[in-house]
């Protein structure tokens, strides 16, 4: 008896969607054949979903957010699909794509080598704050939280780094818990308990949106005891005694108590051959159909989420792009395995309007979806009330949203140059 293995790299949103369609949509379409059954077997540091949207609030606020609502063991939600589906605790350290095998060592330090008949990369991103990314378990993140928070009760200065949506919720879940909800008509509070500062690269924050919701945002942070310096970049930080010492771009040395860098995403690709990878280290893929299409990657290689060149990030986008991926993966798949020339490619679409949805405390937010501005009030609603989790969190987990295929027309067989190879 012989196992054939989808082999999925990472088990946060992407990946555990990528398992869930593949189980559902995959394997019961795949030639049955004596001797060999097929498998889905996912790889990730944790054993735990991490619901990544709630450190903002997490952070700053174990009563406002308990450790209960963004932790969620992956196992229980694949009970469906036992035995055709397997978990590995641990983090993928090689790929052979010649061999077509992944090295593994497990949280136990056991070295294992995972063969595959298809690779997913979801490997996702790492932050360079420890505040936003869950690099091994549960337990090790609780207790960056714990350690944050017995610090932020007395603290007089923070200093925040990036103008992304990160960057801006944790400025308004950190002013907030430190200077208060905002009175009705006060600019700024009257006698703010800390100074925090937001600086931002960029001429004004979340610059996905258009110029009048940035300035709300801005606003909104103000309301709260929170100062925004553009156009500056955090070019240097060292602890000096209890302080932090702060080194912009404009040579200006600033000084707090915390200091948190929010300044974007670290692809996790180091495992991977450089030759996969852009200019950006993301893996570089077709941008129809998330195929890694460098040669040496060998057969049957995607990528979805936050790690492929395809996207800008988020999780919005995953409701096209786990389908293409997965669809083409199907497709790839059985054309192998009856030995015939595979069909048509789903293609991945792009969300090209104007999208994003930041909260700002516990009661304003900005953004906008489809293009259309967003009211506060829709904003909280949405997602300022609790990061989303009564309505993504255990959907997320369970795969809900890709309980049937959708529907779809073929696509020419695509070739699209990749760049950064």
């Amino acid at each position: 008896m012989s196992t054939e293995t989808i082999l999925i790299l990472g088990g946060s949103y992407a990946g555990l969607s990528a398992a869930h369609w593949a189980l559902k949509h995959v394997l019961p379409q795949l030639p049955k054949k004596e001797g060999v059954t097929y498998n889905v077997t996912v790889v990730n540091p944790s054993k735990d979903f991490y619901w990544r949207f709630a450190a903002p609030r997490a952070i700053v606020s174990k009563e406002m957010m308990p450790s209960s609502k963004i932790f969620y063991p992956i196992e229980p939600a694949f009970t469906y699909a036992f035995p055709k589906f397997k978990f590995v605790h641990g983090t993928a350290t090689h790929v052979d794509s010649a061999g077509m095998t992944v090295s593994v060592t497990t949280v136990d330090g056991e070295q294992q080598s995972i063969p595959y008949v298809a690779l997913v990369i979801a490997t996702g991103w790492t932050s360079p704050s420890p505040l936003f990314t869950q690099a091994t378990d549960r337990e090790a993140l609780e207790h960056v939280y714990d350690a944050f928070q017995a610090g932020l009760k007395s603290a007089k200065s923070v200093i925040i780094a990036g103008g992304g949506p990160v960057g801006v919720e944790t400025a308004g879940e950190v002013a907030e818990i430190l200077n208060g909800k905002p009175g009705f008509f006060q600019s700024a509070p009257k006698n703010p308990n800390a100074k925090v500062t937001l600086v931002s690269g960029d001429k004004k924050l979340l610059p996905v949106l258009r110029e009048a919701i940035s300035k709300d945002a801005e606003q909104f942070l103000k309301r709260i005891g929170c100062d925004v310096v553009f156009n500056t970049r955090v070019v240097g930080s060292s602890k000096e005694g209890s302080k932090t010492k702060v080194e912009l771009s404009n040579g200006e040395f600033l000084e707090a108590d915390i200091y948190i860098d929010a300044t974007g995403m670290r692809p996790n690709t180091s495992f991977l051959p450089k030759e996969w990878l852009d200019n950006r280290n993301k893996v570089a893929c077709n941008p129809n159909t998330l195929r890694v299409e460098h040669a040496s990657a060998g057969p049957r290689v995607y990528v979805v989420g936050d790690v492929g060149s395809y996207t800008k990030g988020g999780v919005m986008d995953q409701a096209s792009a786990i389908p293409a991926a997965m669809t083409n993966l199907r497709t790839d798949l059985i054309a192998h395995l009856n030995g015939s020339a595979p069909g048509g490619d789903r293609h991945y679409e792009p969300i090209t309007k104007e999208q994003q949805v930041v909260p700002i405390g516990t009661q304003k937010g900005v953004g906008a979806f489809g293009g259309i501005k967003m009211p506060s009030q829709m904003v909280w609603m949405i997602k300022g009330r609790d990061y989303m989790i009564s309505m993504l969190a255990q959907p997320t987990l369970r795969g809900d949203g890709f309980k049937k295929e959708g529907k779809w027309a073929p696509q020419a067989v695509s070739k699209v140059g990749l760049s950064g190879n």
